[in-house]
C-alpha cells in the first residue's frame, strides 16, 4: 500500500526550536526548517510541542471478562487520546491471562480493535493465587511474545515462587513486574498509614508493606542474576531501596504513576472514592521524593496504572469503593505539571541514572520515546 507524505510545519520537536518534520509513509524522512510541502498533506503545528508516541507499561484493559469496566476498544481509544501508541495490558482479567490462549486473545483483540498497539502482560502465577507458576514459557512462545509477567493487583509474596519466576524468565530475557505489598501488613487497609489515617479512623497501609517486598525482591534478583521491575513505587523509603540496588548493580527498574507524582493522602479527607487507589496516596514528603527520583533516573518510567471500574463500584461510600484511578488521558499533562513546569525534567531529557539496554531479541521493541517520561525499557 502506498502511503502519503505528511509535513508537520512549525512544531517544537521535544520542546526545542521550531522546525518542520516530513513524514513519508511510516518514516520520518527529514527534520529542518523551510521543508518543501510538495506532494504532502500539511499540518500547521503553530509552535506546539511534538513528541514521539508514548508507551504505557501498566494498563488495565479489563477484557476479557470485565467489559463493564473497560474493553480493548475503549481503553486503547483513551490511550490514543492521551498520546499513547502502545500499551501493556495487565493480566488480572477474567479469565486471568495466565495461559498462551488468553494472552493471544488479548493480543488479537488489540490487533482487531485497538487504536494503538496492545502488548499483553502474562500472570506470574496461576489465577494470580501465588501458589503455582503460570505457563511463562508458553506465553513467551505464543503469538503474543510475552516478556513481562506480573500478578499486579496482588503481590507474589511467597519468596520461593518469586525466586522460581525470576529464574524462569531469565532464560529468555524476560522480567517479573512486582506489585509490592506484604498482604499481612495491609489487611483491611483503606489508605496510607499516618497522621491522616489516624485522624480519620481509617485502616492504615504502612510504607514498610511496600518497602519490605522491594528489599526482598532486589536481593532475589541479584542472587538469581535476573531482572525485576517494581510497579507503582510510592514511598520515599522505596526510592532509597531502589537507588541502593542500582548502585550495587542489581538489574532493577521501577515505575511511578502520575497520581503518585501529584496527589497526597490529604485528599482522602474528602472521602471522595476517586482518591482510593492501590498503593494508596502517600504524603507530601513521598511525592517530592518520587519526583526527585524520576528526575535523577532512580525511577525509570511513568506508568499510568489505568484502572477503570463500573460507575457503581466507585460512586459509593469510601469503604465499599474499589481501588483504582484512570490515567491514560491525563498522564502527559500531569508529567508536564509535576516534572517539566517545575524544572525537574524537560521534554528532551535523556536517562541519566540507568543507561538504556537493548530489548530481548524476540521481545517487544520500544521505539516510541527517548525519555523516561513514559517509555518502558522492556
Amino acid at each position: 500500500m502506498t502511503m502519503s507524505k505528511t509535513l508537520i510545519r512549525g512544531a517544537r520537536v521535544l520542546g526545542g526550536d521550531v522546525q518542520d518534520v516530513l513524514i513519508d509513509g511510516e518514516t520520518i524522512a527529514e527534520v529542518g526548517t523551510g521543508l518543501s510541502a510538495e506532494g504532502a498533506t500539511v499540518i500547521e503545528a503553530d509552535g506546539q510541542i511534538l513528541l514521539p508516541g508514548l508507551v504505557d507499561l501498566h494498563t488495565h484493559l479489563r477484557e476479557p471478562g470485565r467489559e463493564d469496566s473497560e474493553t480493548v476498544l475503549t481503553g486503547t481509544r483513551a490511550a490514543a487520546s492521551g498520546g499513547y501508541t502502545a500499551v501493556f495490558a495487565m493480566a488480572n482479567t477474567h479469565p486471568v491471562a495466565d495461559t498462551a490462549g488468553v494472552v493471544e486473545q488479548v493480543y488479537r483483540l488489540g490487533q482487531e480493535h485497538g487504536y494503538c498497539d496492545v502488548q499483553p502482560i502474562g500472570a506470574v502465577t496461576v489465577g494470580l493465587e501465588g501458589k503455582k507458576l503460570a505457563e511463562l514459557g508458553a506465553m513467551h512462545d505464543s503469538a503474543a511474545g510475552v516478556t513481562v509477567f506480573s500478578d499486579d493487583g496482588k503481590c507474589v509474596d511467597d519468596a520461593v515462587i518469586m525466586r522460581r519466576a525470576l529464574e524462569y524468565v531469565k532464560a529468555f530475557g524476560g522480567v517479573v513486574a512486582q506489585h509490592a505489598q506484604e498482604p499481612r501488613l495491609t489487611e483491611g487497609a483503606q489508605m496510607n498509614e499516618g497522621v491522616v489515617s489516624a485522624e480519620l479512623g481509617l485502616g492504615g497501609w504502612p510504607a514498610v508493606a511496600e518497602e519490605s517486598i522491594i528489599a526482598r525482591d532486589v536481593l532475589l534478583a541479584e542472587h538469581v542474576g535476573s531482572r525485576v521491575h517494581i510497579c507503582h513505587l510510592s514511598t520515599a523509603g522505596s526510592v532509597e531501596i531502589v537507588r541502593w540496588a542500582k548502585s550495587r548493580g542489581i538489574d532493577v527498574t521501577a515505575e511511578v504513576t502520575p497520581h503518585h507524582l501529584l496527589l497526597t493522602d490529604e485528599l482522602v479527607r474528602s472521602y471522595n472514592p476517586v482518591y482510593k487507589v492501590n498503593p494508596p496516596l502517600r504524603t507530601e514528603k513521598d511525592v517530592l521524593a518520587l519526583r526527585e527520583a524520576l528526575a535523577d533516573g532512580t525511577i525509570d518510567i511513568v506508568a499510568t496504572d489505568h484502572a477503570p471500574h463500573p460507575h457503581e463500584d466507585k460512586d459509593c461510600e469510601w469503604a465499599a469503593a474499589a481501588m483504582g484511578m484512570v490515567g491514560l488521558e491525563t498522564a502527559l499533562s500531569v508529567v508536564q505539571q509535576t516534572m517539566v513546569e517545575t524544572g525537574l525534567l524537560d521534554w528532551a531529557a535523556s536517562p541519566t541514572g540507568c543507561p538504556p539496554r537493548p530489548p530481548a531479541s524476540d521481545g517487544p521493541r520500544d521505539t516510541a520515546a527517548p525519555s523516561r517520561l513514559v517509555s518502558p525499557r522492556t
